[in-house]
């Protein structure tokens, strides 16, 4: 390390070097968070639902999860996203606009059991899906 009375420049150019070394440095500085991201950092996104699927959870647990493959609107990505309630999927066709955002999981990941996947499905046809499920708005017929 430089020391004395003009050692300055050397100072801030060695924290700048070791700055860079570092990975959460790197990632906020050059945004790969959200250039990974298929939602581009917002909250939420739009998509057109493509197929439904059963996933099954990772160990300990036991069952099959309720998902659909989701291809978003404003990029052309496709993603897998959760349907959170029972019977929730039953709702949902192939076809259908669906809004999608972030399960929540530690560092935007996936929560619990669920492999890989790290949005759930929110609403159906600008119709929010908790209303479809309890039963308090009807699909509108087209």
């Amino acid at each position: 390390m430089p020391k004395g009375l003009y050692a300055g420049r050397d100072l801030l150019k060695n924290r700048k070097k070791k700055k860079w070394k570092s990975v959460d440095y790197t990632r906020k500085k050059l945004n790969l968070k959200e250039k990974s991201d298929p939602l581009k950092g917002t909250a939420q996104a739009k998509g057109i639902v493509l197929e439904k699927r059963q996933l099954e959870a990772k160990q300990p647990h036991s069952g099959l999860l309720k998902c659909v493959r989701v291809q978003l609107i404003k990029n052309g990505k496709q993603i897998t996203a959760f349907c959170p309630e029972i019977g929730a999927i039953s709702h949902i066709q192939e076809h259908d606009e669906v809004l999608v955002e972030g399960i929540g999981g530690s560092n935007s990941g996936p929560k619990g059991s669920l492999p890989s996947v790290k949005w759930k499905v929110i609403q159906v046809n600008g119709i929010s899906l908790h209303h479809l499920i309890t039963g308090k708005k009807k699909r509108a017929s087209k």
